[in-house]
């Protein structure tokens, strides 16, 4: 449990506040003044600070100041009289999480510190994911591929075995799963990286277009070839050309890509010359191809050539470990770029998430987290905050109380019920509820005592 370090020079504050949070469950240290508070916070493992204004020795202002300076991530929470508004604005303003003037409304402050202990907890996580990423990134020759589970290792096993290798690869998946970033790591782990990467999606073009995209023409080749223009295949000489949607080409050119791969070699469309190159060839697909072949819409004879490797990218629903990674990734990307200053999401929001089935995979995923921080209102998302496809698999119950129940009885069913969704876990059930542990305790002894009466 947490330690929350008390600083007041009034003792009977001090005392009562210690009391108040040990029966939350949280562990306390206190101090007189300012600068036994900065000794503690040196020695011992203080998660939260409660400190008054005006104190001897040290204020509590000077230890605010250190504390932010050596401490940043360290929340403070001020305790102010009524004549020391203004200071304790003030305090606000160079890093103080909150404020409160005495005498102090302690379910509000449980609730704070509740909530600000929970912030900490985010921004710590988040930290810890950071660190975790570029230790993966250093480990591994790409690193625009995140991931530390089983499905991701394998896969960067087989990426790094075979991209020195002139074979071509099939990769297939599910849409969204990033099947791009595997022809992208292909090439930069290959002797080719230093020449292009040429990628075309099979899936935009007609026919007539993807023809003359992938292998040009010259001109006067048909109506508007108003001159020579250079092909995919020409244009990736040297390099590798990655083939996006592969499936969803039609025979005739099929033929055509077959004839590159069987003896490296075209002619432009309307051109008589015939081209050489030496080209490594990726292509991509969520379709069957096999399927494809059974309907007669797909070459068995280009199909062999293209699967002389093959990787299949993992769906994010099976590599669930993955997501606090990459949400951390894209986290700090949009902060970035959007020049937000989001922690990260509480961990009711990764729950969430987690158990998401994601069908849209990391496309989908990035898209959510680019959302909630453009929209986010705090420094931390949580549920409420997450899409409503996401937050309807997390399993959020809907009490129905009939008219007529009295307020008490309403009330009993509604904490009841939290605690019974929250399994039995009252700190989260009060938190939920938005009331004191204290005060939840409180109640259910009540209803205890009923019972027995």
């Amino acid at each position: 449990m947490a330690t929350i370090l008390i600083v007041d020079d009034e003792k009977n504050i001090r005392s009562g506040l210690a009391i108040a949070f040990e029966d939350e469950g949280y562990d306390t240290l206190e101090a007189e003044d300012g600068q036994k508070a900065w000794t503690l916070v040196n020695k011992r493992s203080v998660d939260l600070v409660i400190t008054d204004l005006r104190m001897p020795v040290m204020s509590g202002y000077d230890l605010l100041k250190k504390i932010n300076a050596a401490y940043p991530t360290l929340p403070v929470i001020v305790l102010t009289g009524h004549g020391s508004i203004e200071d304790a604005v003030q305090a606000m303003r160079d890093g103080a999480v909150d404020f409160f003037t005495k005498p102090v409304d302690l379910d509000h402050l449980v609730l704070t510190v509740g909530k600000a202990l929970s912030n900490r907890l985010v921004s710590e996580q988040n930290r810890q994911l950071k660190a975790e990423i570029e230790t993966l990134k250093k480990r591994q020759g790409y690193q625009k591929i995140i991931g530390k589970s089983a499905p991701v290792v394998r896969m960067m096993q087989i990426i790094e075995q075979v991209a020195a290798s002139k074979a071509s690869v099939l990769v297939t998946g599910e849409s969204g799963t990033g099947k791009e970033l595997v022809a992208d790591a292909l090439h930069k782990l290959s002797p080719r990286s230093s020449g292009p990467l040429v990628k075309v999606n099979c899936a935009s073009l007609s026919p007539t277009l993807l023809e003359s995209e992938l292998f040009g023409h010259e001109k006067g080749a048909f109506t508007g070839a108003v001159s020579q223009k250079k092909g995919r295949f020409e244009l990736a000489d040297g390099g590798t050309i990655f083939l996006d949607e592969i499936g969803e080409i039609d025979l005739s050119t099929q033929v055509k890509i077959l004839r590159v791969l069987q003896e490296r070699c075209f002619e432009r469309v309307g051109g008589e010359e015939t081209i050489s190159v030496d080209v490594r060839v990726v292509a991509a697909t969520n379709r069957n191809l096999e399927e494809e072949i059974k309907k007669g819409s797909f070459r068995e004879d280009l199909y062999y050539r293209l699967n002389v490797v093959h990787i299949e990218v993992p769906p994010l629903r099976e590599r669930r470990e993955d997501i606090p990674l990459l949400i951390a990734d894209f986290l700090e990307t949009f902060n970035k770029e959007d020049g937000r200053q989001v922690e990260g999401f509480t961990s009711a929001a990764r729950k969430a998430m987690l158990a998401y089935s994601w069908p849209g995979n990391i496309r989908e995923l990035r898209n959510t987290v680019e959302s909630c921080v453009v929209l986010s209102r705090g420094h931390e998302i949580d549920v409420d905050d997450l899409p409503p496809q996401i937050t309807s698999q997390t399993g959020d119950e809907e009490i129905k109380i009939k008219v007529g129940t009295t307020l008490d009885e309403a009330e009993r069913i509604l904490i009841l019920t939290t605690i019974d969704h929250c399994k039995g876990n009252k700190t989260r059930a009060a938190e939920v509820l938005g009331i004191g542990r204290k005060t939840l305790h409180r109640k259910l002894e009540e209803y205890a005592g009923a019972q027995d009466a």
